[in-house]
């Protein structure tokens, strides 16, 4: 049973690094483009509704992205881990209705079950 306990473990700390510095990296990324012309992916719906430019728009963006993070990372990981997944969910939405980028909209879903069995072993973790 130890083993079983130590691989939880393992599996607990790299989805929490993979969703705590996934999000960081590439959110900072949000204001140099360096890994993607960022404001591509966002949906001409979002870019009728939103107030500002869609490079502002994705600075923001950039800005609640770090900060969940962040929340991963911390001390609330369960609370960062549900963020992330209800923020993918809204990204992957947000692809779909762009007409485009489906493959993009899956992998942000399947990335959010990542965040989701992160906060059941956070969960695990807390009981203990």
């Amino acid at each position: 049973m130890k083993d079983f306990d130590n691989r939880l473990n393992v599996g607990w700390w790299a989805l929490r690094i993979g969703l705590g510095v996934g999000p960081i990296i590439t959110d900072i990324d949000k204001y140099f483009n360096k890994l993607a012309d960022w404001g591509m992916y966002l949906s001409p719906l979002a870019t009728k509704v939103v107030p500002v430019s869609a490079t502002t728009f994705m600075h923001v963006i950039g800005v609640v992205e770090i900060v969940a993070g962040l929340v991963v990372l911390s001390r609330w990981t369960r609370l960062g881990s549900y963020i992330v997944m209800l923020w993918l969910i809204g990204i992957a939405v947000n692809l779909v209705t762009t007409g485009m980028f489906y493959d993009l909209a899956m992998r942000d879903v399947e990335i959010a079950v990542g965040a989701f069995a992160l906060s059941q072993l956070q969960n695990r973790e807390q009981r203990r």
